[in-house]
């Protein structure tokens, strides 16, 4: 399975940015899927995830802004960032993993893509 993110860039603070996963080599609606976020000097976090039938978990501080969507007849999961503060400035990560199991725990995830960078002014 491999995975490319799209979308990143640049923001002001209050704005929104949305970021493409697309996935590859298998069908996306087995895996459980998340969005990882690390900023320097951090450890990774889980920033939101969801499961092949569509239940999701957000990290507390991104609730209420984030959305974590997927379609899976096109093998793309997305993440719509609204309200965007600078402590949202990280590298952001797509992950993947079979089955139901969706925690937000990177270990517990097999596969990674390269990451795209959000900074947030």
């Amino acid at each position: 399975v491999q995975l490319v993110e799209s979308g990143g860039g640049s923001a002001q603070a209050g704005g929104s940015m949305r970021l493409d996963c697309a996935v590859s080599g298998d069908t996306a609606s087995v895996y459980s899927m998340a969005w990882f976020r690390q900023a320097p000097g951090k450890k990774r976090e889980g920033v939101a995830t969801i499961a092949p039938t569509g239940p999701t978990r957000y990290a507390d501080s991104v609730k209420d802004r984030f959305t974590i969507d997927r379609d899976n007849a096109k093998n793309t999961l997305y993440l719509q960032m609204n309200a965007l503060k600078p402590e949202d400035t990280a590298m952001y990560y797509c992950a993947a993993r079979m089955g139901l199991l969706c925690d937000p725990i990177p270990s517990d995830y097999d596969y990674w893509g390269q990451g795209t960078q959000v900074t947030v002014s």
